[in-house]
């Protein structure tokens, strides 16, 4: 079950690079004659990102991979990201997979400013292993892909990793079944506010028997979720309230408020 919050963490990550890309004056977007492939990694990552905002794809493409061939993270991450959306270039899962491979192979120190880059490089690869890319050498291998949001999860505490690695140790995928540790992780992502930990966690305890507070915490989730992952806690959310009692409602949608809120 993939879910927006991924591509709101890369979101979070280009904001944080915008603010830093757009300080100083704006030169002419023109790769030839402004910036070189000479010039230094940073330069060339400041002037990829200002073409791309301006709707110059190729001339970004062009200084990010410059800026990477001298070994810089963000311009890695930023030509990755291209080629997995298929933006300015023609979409290439295995070669952003390749990309992504060599920022995770880099590592990072802790406290680095590439931490979020590594991070977001580790995700990706995670959701390519667990689901393969077709026609490439790149296979479904679930171990791999688990034992990857379980570095994530544990070591940087990102919900999204802590939300895939549940499923997958409810699920008995790429290990063995977990019920008790996905519930642990679970119960984590969803203190972050992550919707879809909320939902699936709050259904774990209705079916144990917390009726209303597992129905509530499902009631939050829909108040959080992008419209795009929805359907699937609607669809948990509904289920449980048809067969909750009316006590149960009322107090589920009293704590839903205090969920919602944070204050929960």
């Amino acid at each position: 079950m993939v879910t927006s919050e991924f591509k709101l963490f890369k979101l979070m990550l280009v904001s944080m690079w915008m603010a830093i890309s757009l300080s100083g004056p704006v030169h002419a977007l023109d790769i030839k004659s402004d910036v070189s492939k000479e010039s230094g990694p940073f330069d060339l990552f400041k002037f990829g990102f200002k073409a791309y905002k301006n709707g110059q794809k190729e001339e970004a493409v062009e200084a990010y991979k410059y800026a990477a061939e001298k070994g810089h993270t963000g311009s890695r991450w930023a030509l990755a990201n291209m080629y997995a959306d298929g933006d300015g270039v023609t979409q290439d899962d295995f070669e952003a997979f390749k990309i992504y491979s060599e920022i995770a192979q880099q590592g990072v120190e802790p406290g680095s400013e590439d931490t979020g880059f590594f991070v977001n490089a580790l995700l990706a690869l995670a959701n390519y292993y667990k689901h393969g890319i077709a026609g490439s050498p790149v296979k479904i291998d679930l171990t791999q892909a688990r034992q990857l949001y379980f570095q994530v999860a544990s070591t940087f505490g990102v919900p999204e990793a802590q939300f895939q690695l549940a499923q997958m140790m409810l699920a008995g995928e790429g290990g063995n079944a977990s019920p008790q540790q996905a519930k642990k992780w679970l119960n984590q992502a969803r203190k972050s506010g992550h919707p879809g930990a909320m939902a699936v966690f709050g259904n774990i305890l209705f079916d144990e028997g917390q009726t209303a507070r597992g129905l509530a915490l499902m009631t939050a989730a829909l108040d959080r979720c992008k419209p795009k992952d929805c359907s699937w806690m609607e669809a948990l959310q509904e289920q449980a309230f048809s067969v909750a009692n009316e006590a149960d409602r009322r107090t589920a949608v009293s704590l839903s408020h205090a969920i919602a809120s944070g204050s929960d």
